[in-house]
């Protein structure tokens, strides 16, 4: 499973334009949206609820999540009116890192609003994590994919882009049978995270 990834061809991109090219891409005519989330430590300067998270605050960040309701809901008003339908698969190690424990708030919150978000144990695909983890992707319809890639203390830093049709339909393929594996985003929310208590600030 994604095997040939890491070796595909792609176009490397800074972060202006690979978010310039996913919004065109994106309102091209595209019927899904997925992606595929591997990462445990992320940066997300300019989100005042991680903001509040990064300084220890944890009972603001939870609190300042809810900034965003309308901000999700006005994207998912948007993927309405362009006919995308759009999955998330979130894998998750334990120990729950500090910050995705943070992050599943967030998305509880695009749950809510009707986002289509699944949690996957990555204890259930050590199998296939032998080699190298499940690529941090992005795909857009059967048209291209990117590899989201971030700098070494975790911002976000452009993508890899991906066009080779056989290469995308491998890795669709590898994203359904994860996604069939994976958990019911409440049903692990409710048992993993709810008992957490409030995490360390990032170091």
């Amino acid at each position: 499973m994604f095997d040939s990834f890491p070796g595909g061809s792609s176009e490397r991109m800074d972060r202006p334009s690979y978010h310039a090219d996913f919004r065109q891409v994106r309102e091209s005519g595209i019927r899904f949206q997925n992606k595929l989330e591997r990462g445990q430590n992320f940066k997300e300067r300019g989100f005042a609820s991680w903001e509040a998270f990064a300084e220890g605050e944890w009972d603001k960040a939870l609190s300042l999540v809810e900034e965003k309701r309308e901000v999700y809901a006005q994207q998912f008003r948007e993927a309405a009116q362009l006919g995308i339908s759009e999955r998330r698969l979130r894998v998750v190690e334990f120990p729950v890192t500090p910050y995705v424990q943070w992050e599943l708030h967030v998305l509880r919150l695009r749950v809510e609003l009707g986002d289509d978000i699944k949690v996957l144990d990555a204890r259930k695909i050590a199998d296939i994590e032998r080699k190298r983890p499940v690529p941090e992707v992005v795909i857009l319809g059967d048209v291209v994919m990117y590899e989201v890639c971030y700098d070494d203390d975790g911002n976000a830093a452009g993508s890899r882009r991906f066009t080779d049709p056989a290469l995308i339909s491998e890795t669709l393929a590898g994203f359904e049978a994860l996604y069939e594996r994976a958990e019911d985003f409440h049903t692990f929310f409710d048992r993993e995270i709810t008992p957490l208590a409030p995490p360390a600030a990032p170091s």
